[in-house]
């Protein structure tokens, strides 16, 4: 355990020396006796945990010297010694902040004990609440969690980091799977806000009669089941994030409450009638085109103006090129650590599978495969059969988001089907109703596989 520092300022040294040789009965302590007020303020740069005035000191009364100490480090807890006891003094010193205020009789040194024992306490999980919060901050460094180098992906890290510095509303757009709430919590904890909650809602997953309930929270007995006072996601933001994903599922009636309660900066538990007042930064996120759910009549205009502060629009995998590569070692080295294996690496050929493919299901899908390939893998390295995918070209319209020639379409299709129907040319040929010898042909050339 680390030594805890004390600075004892008092001017009787037979008193000073009473508490420190009390006070060093703890091997953890390390104490410090000043006579004067003057010689406590030079040795500031001893770094001390706690500082013990006497209220009466030649140079300066205690109440002087702690708005002095103060004015220097407002975070460094002051306990004051005193002689007298008027409760006023007391309690004017403890409204402006110090710790403790002790009386001078013969348990003195047993209170001033147990005050520094509970003042460690909560030092330490002081300290250790902030060096968390500050592990969570680095833990959603964006440039750390949002993996690549493609030109896509860096533009997208310029409007994260603009995104953080103002309370401006963010809306991140992109298809499912391309980290949409990462971004979100990489922009919070990038922000003044970090130190503050994050809240995360997702609209489609809440059944649509519970979702006021959730955001604007309910009164005891406000509905069948409500046994008690709840708190809506809005009141737990308070002084940071509220991230509201696929904000498109939400239905009209909701959206019209949910633009009054943007405009008001103000809530109403269901059931109540407080109006209570919230600080919040607002991102939301959809996989749908919010301009087209407007157009459909789904979203409200009016909510979709108040809603597109700064539009932050995630690309797909697909369009990351060598990215994909980047995030599947990534995944790999991610995986065989948290299983204690020893991370195999990617074959020339199945880097090469990689990036052909059009991955519906983005990063996400990514990290599935990759896991599974690490399972498959047994020598060391990942071969092509290793890779499974779970998209079927024939029923996955993203797959016509990949930019080929039609040459080469026509022989992923031919391809396909004669993997289907175990190579029989004849049969493929006439469920696509062409020629055998052009598949022969596309065989023999190379751009049709019949293995």
């Amino acid at each position: 355990m680390n030594e805890f520092k004390i600075f004892i300022v008092e001017d009787s040294p037979w008193y000073a020396e009473m508490l420190k040789y009390h006070l060093t009965l703890n091997p953890d302590y390390e104490v410090h006796i000043f006579e004067t007020g003057k010689d406590c303020l030079a040795n500031m740069h001893l770094r001390p945990d706690v500082i013990c005035l006497d209220y009466f000191l030649p140079d300066s009364s205690g109440e002087k010297l702690f708005e002095k100490i103060q004015s220097q480090n407002k975070d460094l807890p002051v306990i004051i010694i005193s002689g007298q006891e008027e409760l006023s003094v007391a309690v004017k010193l403890l409204k402006n902040g110090v710790y403790d205020y002790i009386i001078k009789d013969d348990h003195t040194k047993d209170v001033l004990w147990n005050s520094l024992i509970h003042l460690r306490e909560n030092s330490n999980l002081r300290k250790e609440v902030t060096e968390l919060k500050s592990q969570l901050k680095s833990k959603y460094d964006f440039q750390k969690i949002i993996i690549g180098q493609s030109p896509q992906i860096k533009k997208t890290f310029a409007l994260i980091e603009n995104a953080s510095r103002t309370n401006i509303n963010i809306a991140i757009t992109g298809e499912t799977g391309t980290g949409k709430e990462v971004v979100a919590k990489a922009i919070h904890y990038a922000s003044d806000r970090s130190k503050k909650p994050f809240v995360a809602i997702n609209m489609a997953a809440i059944p649509k009669e519970l979702i006021e309930s959730e955001l604007f929270g309910h009164e005891k007995g406000a509905f069948t089941g409500a046994l008690a006072r709840k708190r809506g996601k809005f009141e737990e933001a308070n002084g940071g994030t509220i991230f509201l994903d696929e904000i498109a599922e939400m239905d009209l009636n909701m959206q019209v409450k949910l633009l009054r309660v943007l405009q008001e900066r103000e809530v109403i538990r269901v059931g109540g009638n407080n109006k209570i007042k919230f600080d919040a930064h607002l991102i939301t996120a959809t996989h749908k085109n919010l301009k087209e759910e407007v157009k459909n009549g789904t979203f409200r205009k009016d909510l979709f103006y108040r809603i597109m502060g700064l539009s932050i629009e995630l690309p797909p995998l697909r369009q990351r090129g060598n990215d994909i590569l980047i995030l599947a070692k990534h995944f790999i080295d991610l995986f065989s650590k948290e299983n204690k294996l020893k991370a195999p690496s990617l074959t020339p050929e199945s880097k090469e599978k990689l990036l052909k493919y059009h991955f519906p299901g983005n990063v996400r899908e990514l990290k599935s495969v990759m896991e599974l390939a690490c399972v498959m893998a047994i020598d060391g390295e990942i071969h092509p059969d290793n890779i499974t995918f779970h998209a079927d070209m024939h029923d996955d319209d993203t797959y016509l988001n990949v930019e080929k020639t039609l040459k080469e379409y026509n022989a992923d299709i031919i391809t396909y089907f004669l993997k289907k129907y175990n190579n029989n040319v004849i049969e493929v040929a006439n469920i696509l109703d062409i020629g055998k010898s052009t598949i022969y042909n596309l065989i023999k050339a190379g751009a049709v596989k019949n293995k």
